[in-house]
């Protein structure tokens, strides 16, 4: 993997730069759509290309492990040959779902044991045996396993938790480094700057992370129920450390505002499931603000979606019929909404791009963040 930074603005931090991989290359700042289980819900591979212009997709380690399994991965050739996808793919490591997995899991130092929310059935995840299910899934960037922190988060379980992701991150790395990638092509890892909402651990956390000197680096821990504010300020904390000369990756974030403004202090990467979550729930965003499609006003509005979209150049939904999809719990609704969003958000982090090369990131940030978090 190669990383070239073309661009910084000069009022923030905001940069463009290209991520090149063995399926791609990669424009940055960039969202990452989230095909937790080999899918982007709602949404075929094609779409994703042609009418989303996704350029890298997600999976997640503890998903695909449990379903299809590894072995069905493995004689598919890998994640891109089982679903079809050309492009880059990113894998979590699973440390997030195991997280929420609260009542079934049990932290030690040798790993995380916990049941499946499918069966019931009892599994182990190392750092060693996760670096060996990302190998086998193929991604082109797999993520180091980590502990995520629940919001709030006691100090001292913080400090306690962060120093053994931090042992946990050089197992990882060994295990990675004397491992091959199994289907042809070069796979990089990512460590994850863990620490609370804690500075002095965010910061502790980032040095060690720099250390380790690998291709990328991700802030994981954040949009976890805590304030923006505190996600903001421990994000600029950790790109004040982390090396310029790598990508940087915020992991779950989030809102359309979030994303500019953390676009803002240095962030890369982004994924969240916000744009097709919502969407299945009615819930739109647009370059003016937000639209639940599910109210009333928009039963006789025979207006397009969005009259300023190319997504659907050849076909033009109305606000009314997708109102009528979405409460009729029609899959073309879902479908129509979560390609809306997804394109939304795509949409947006290209602009992004555009003006921190033109040089004016700032005031177009500042103008875009009033109107987004308008209802409509």
């Amino acid at each position: 993997m190669k990383f070239t930074l073309q661009a910084t603005d000069s009022q923030s931090k905001a940069r463009a730069g290209l991520i090149e991989t063995a399926h791609g290359t990669i424009e940055t700042p960039i969202f990452m759509p989230v095909g937790t289980a080999g899918t982007v819900k709602a949404v075929h591979q094609h779409e994703l290309v042609d009418a989303v212009k996704a350029q890298i997709i997600l999976g997640n380690t503890y998903h695909l492990y449990l379903r299809p399994g590894l072995d069905v991965i493995q004689a598919a050739g890998g994640l891109h040959r089982f679903n079809s996808w050309l492009g880059p793919i990113l894998t979590d490591s699973g440390g997030y779902q195991v997280y929420s997995l609260t009542e079934v899991r049990k932290i030690k130092e040798e790993g995380v044991t916990f049941r499946s929310h499918i069966d019931g059935s009892k599994h182990l995840f190392t750092p060693e045996n996760v670096m060996d299910t990302q190998r086998i899934i193929g991604a082109d960037i797999i993520m180091a396993f980590d502990e995520c922190t629940p919001y709030p988060c006691d100090y001292h379980y913080a400090r306690r938790s962060l120093d053994m992701t931090h042992r946990w991150l050089q197992r990882c790395c060994d295990r990675f480094d004397a491992t091959d990638p199994l289907y042809g092509y070069e796979q990089a890892l990512f460590p994850i700057v863990q620490g609370s909402v804690y500075r002095d651990l965010r910061e502790k956390s980032a040095e060690t992370i720099a250390e380790f000197g690998r291709d990328g680096n991700a802030i994981g821990g954040l949009s976890v129920g805590e304030p923006a504010e505190e996600m903001y300020a421990m994000t600029e904390v950790v790109c004040d450390i982390l090396p310029t000369e790598k990508p940087r990756y915020l992991m779950g974030v989030g809102t359309p505002i979030n994303i500019l403004e953390n676009i803002a202090l240095g962030i890369d990467m982004f994924d969240c499931v916000m744009p097709t979550r919502n969407a299945r729930n009615g819930m739109l965003f647009t370059k003016n603000g937000i639209i639940n499609i599910k109210n009333k006003k928009w039963e006789a509005d025979f207006t397009p979606i969005d009259a300023d979209s190319d997504l659907l150049a050849d076909r033009v939904y109305t606000k009314a019929y997708l109102r009528h999809l979405i409460r009729s719990q029609e899959i073309l609704g879902a479908q129509i909404a979560s390609l809306h969003n997804l394109h939304f958000y795509l949409w947006l982090v290209r602009e992004a791009r555009k003006h921190i090369q033109a040089g004016d990131f700032r005031e177009w940030k500042n103008k875009m963040t009033t109107q987004l978090g308008e209802k409509l």
